[in-house]
């Protein structure tokens, strides 16, 4: 499993206009919608689980980056969405700063060994400092695209 198999055509938006974190989450779980990675009939349950996970513990990591996920039962296969926003969003990070990069990731309930796999590509190439920074700078879904394949590449 690499960073492209996670982020299908479609789930990427470099342009977000929101700075609220549960319009940004709503747009996010939309897109996924919207490709066919979520059924419309989950998302709303989807959307309200990330929302709780978020007000019990904020998913903003710090450094730029939030990284919201839960497990779903509706979900065969883990899927991910990304966004950029250029102003920033109020996720409640640990840093206190605001977020310009948002991975939003649902897993299969039943398959924690998927989850944990995901997790271990997002959080392992969020810690290369070249890998935030260019995310957060992108301001296309190509830019986004490109870093994915640098990353799957070993580019980065």
């Amino acid at each position: 499993m690499n960073f492209n198999d996670l982020v299908q055509e479609g789930a990427i938006d470099a342009e977000l206009q929101s700075s609220d974190r549960d319009a940004v989450i709503k747009q996010l779980v939309d897109m996924l919608v919207s490709i066919g990675d979520i059924k419309k009939k989950d998302a709303k349950g989807i959307f309200d689980l990330l929302i709780k996970r978020e007000n019990e513990a904020s998913t903003g990591i710090g450094k730029g980056v939030a990284v919201p996920h839960v497990k779903h039962s509706g979900i065969k296969k883990v899927v991910a969405a990304i966004g950029v926003s250029q102003n920033g969003i109020d996720f409640n990070s640990l840093d206190k700063e605001p977020v310009y990069a948002v991975i939003l990731m649902i897993s299969p309930e039943k398959d924690p060994d998927a989850h944990l796999k995901a997790m271990e590509i997002v959080f392992k190439n969020l810690q290369k400092e070249d890998f935030r920074r260019f995310l957060c700078q992108a301001r296309s879904t190509e830019d986004v695209r490109d870093l994915l394949c640098e990353v799957d590449e070993g580019e980065i």
